[in-house]
């Protein structure tokens, strides 16, 4: 019987609609403790996912012999500190994004684990959804040549009712809005997809600035964080880059990523507005043809589907940590990845506010600063 790696989960609100599913799902890992501050949340939470421990205390959780990796999925602004402690414990780390709230905290996670030989994951899951692989393999094969424009849209309306109640997602100061949500990701694929970028352009505006507060008594509550967020990007090969992400469109298109070349067009997007991985299909075009569909190969599909999509990318994730954990080293996406995310954002914060483009720094360069 193959023994299995003993997970703590941290954040009950996505770790318990992914996280812990994801994981008892996984051939190698086995949930042994969940965190949630209020302990009778957390003992019910344990119970109905049959999981051994709870605890209200970070410090505890870590400290039980039986848990090698973390993985943490609270609000933003818990990230770093919580992170810390799981990484000063020499336990292996699994992070949702975004990584910290600024790309000082990422960049200080990043060298702790290295110094502790912690394991990292980013839970960066469109490097893992079959369209995207395929959308991938496709770019690298020279599909469209000489890229000459990518445009990214990925407008939604989960955030779109006003009614919506006021939470850590309504302020900045708390890692929240759109910038967090969505063009972390973004930022991933993008580096992912086409490579490192030169210099962006950004700005975030908030077009819900009142949200009800439901601890008290709906009384509305400001809204500082963005909802919306344009960019121009250059990437390092000079390709230009328009994004558009909102999470306030009613009927927005959905999530598409355009890329127009000399040879070609290839596009890959799904308009399913209830989840954000199913749904998605590549079509292609050569020398102005019409656009066809070019179907995924089935090697890349997953081998078990869920209801919700998230969970099938998240365990290919998972995979990622445990091989990293066998070969003593972080494999892609890692908090590497994370720095980089969380550099670009903080970037779109400094051109938001100075209606500047900036330069982005080389990666390596910023990693190896003292």
């Amino acid at each position: 019987m193959i023994s299995k790696i003993g997970i703590a989960v941290i954040g009950t609100g996505f770790g318990q609609k992914v996280h812990i599913p994801g994981l008892q799902a996984h051939p190698q890992t086995e949930v042994v403790a969940v965190y949630h501050r209020d302990l009778d949340k957390a003992k019910t939470i344990a119970t109905n996912h049959h999981i051994p421990h709870a605890f209200d205390q970070v410090e505890t959780i870590i400290a039980l012999p039986e848990v090698a990796g973390v993985t943490i999925s609270t609000p933003p602004f818990l990230h770093f500190e919580m992170a810390k402690q799981v990484l000063y414990a020499g336990k292996h780390l699994l992070l949702e994004k975004p990584t910290t709230l600024t790309v000082h905290e990422a960049r200080y996670l990043y060298h702790l684990a290295q110094d502790k030989q912690c394991v990292t994951a980013m839970d960066f899951e469109f490097r893992f959804v079959p369209a995207w692989q395929h959308f991938a393999e496709l770019l690298a094969t020279g599909y469209v040549g000489q890229k000459r424009l990518i445009k990214i849209d990925w407008l939604v309306s989960s955030r779109a009712n006003p009614e919506r109640p006021w939470n850590w997602y309504a302020q900045r100061d708390k890692g929240g809005g759109a910038l967090g949500a969505i063009a972390s990701h973004s930022f991933d694929y993008i580096h992912w997809l086409f490579g490192p970028i030169r210099r962006l352009c950004g700005q975030l505006s908030t077009a819900i600035l009142q949200r009800p507060d439901p601890l008290e008594n709906g009384q509305l509550k400001p809204v500082d964080a963005d909802d919306t967020c344009t960019l121009m990007l250059e990437l390092e090969d000079g390709t230009p880059c328009q994004i558009c992400l909102s999470s306030v469109t009613y009927q927005g298109r959905g999530h598409w990523v355009e890329v127009y070349g000399s040879k070609g067009t290839l596009i890959l997007g799904s308009d399913n507005q209830q989840d954000y991985v199913h749904g998605f299909k590549v079509w292609g075009s050569h020398q102005g043809a019409a656009l066809t569909e070019i179907p995924t190969p089935e090697r890349l599909a997953f081998p078990q589907i869920f209801p919700d999509g998230r969970i099938a990318p998240f365990i290919r994730v998972v995979d990622q940590w445990i091989k990293g954990m066998s070969q003593g080293q972080s494999l892609v996406p890692c908090l590497k990845a994370g720095v980089y995310a969380q550099l670009l954002m903080d970037l779109t914060h400094e051109s938001n506010a100075t209606g500047t483009w900036i330069r982005v720094p080389d990666l390596e360069q910023l990693l190896n600063k003292a």
